[in-house]
């Protein structure tokens, strides 16, 4: 669901400047300086961290209208994530200080942005829970149908299909599954005709298909 209106958007470009990035640009990075955030204009970003062994998990995938990196802005902490252009991305970028001001001006957007964080939250807690109830071939299904209904696009020429840019090694991090694990699921799921793979990104080809297979709760149309 869309947490910021027109009018918030319009006044967040009022006060940034806009900036593009190409595909692998990092939009800021893990333990950074919050001196700014960025409102994402167009394109995908993937929000990975770092574990103390080496490991990178996925976060989040965001796309536009979605802000990047406010938490930091608001309370001057470190950075706790870093960002990177999946594809050519473009966005407005806005000081710490005018976004801090914005939300003392402006009651209404700081409801919004505070609606935004909250459903984060409870994304960020059911993907916990989901992790110890279903195998890991069902989380990556879970996963993958999710980032094709919030940001898939049909690909040209063929309506239905839902194409994810994201490549195995990324859909592993973020369903929290090893990157043999998420090769298996998806030789499954392309045997049953539910998913087609290219370089760097996949197709859901049957998401109602896939819902019931994965035992979603709902299939948004």
């Amino acid at each position: 669901m869309p947490f910021f209106p027109p009018e918030h958007l319009e006044l967040l470009r009022a006060r940034g400047h806009p900036c593009g990035w190409e595909t692998g640009d990092v939009l800021m990075w893990e333990g950074g300086r919050p001196t700014e955030l960025v409102l994402l204009e167009k394109g995908l970003v993937k929000v990975t961290a770092e574990s103390s062994n080496g490991y990178t998990s996925v976060l989040a995938v965001r796309g536009p209208d979605e802000l990047l990196g406010e938490l930091s802005c608001v309370d001057g902490r470190p950075r706790s994530a870093t960002v990177t252009a999946l594809e050519p991305v473009r966005g407005t970028v806005v000081t710490a200080d005018h976004f801090r001001r914005l939300l003392t001006e402006r009651g209404a957007l700081a409801l919004a942005v505070l609606r935004s964080v909250t459903e984060r939250l409870r994304d960020s807690d059911r993907l916990r829970a989901e992790h110890g109830a279903y195998p890991a071939v069902v989380r990556v299904a879970r996963v993958l149908l999710e980032l094709a209904h919030r940001y898939g696009a049909p690909p040209k020429g063929t309506p239905r299909p839902l194409e994810v840019r994201i490549t195995q090694q990324e859909l592993a991090g973020a369903a929290g599954a090893s990157r043999e694990t998420v090769v298996r699921a998806l030789r499954l799921l392309q045997a049953e005709g539910w998913v087609a793979l290219g370089r760097g990104r996949m197709m859901v080809t049957a998401p109602e298909q896939l819902a019931a297979w994965a035992d979603c709760a709902e299939v948004r149309p």
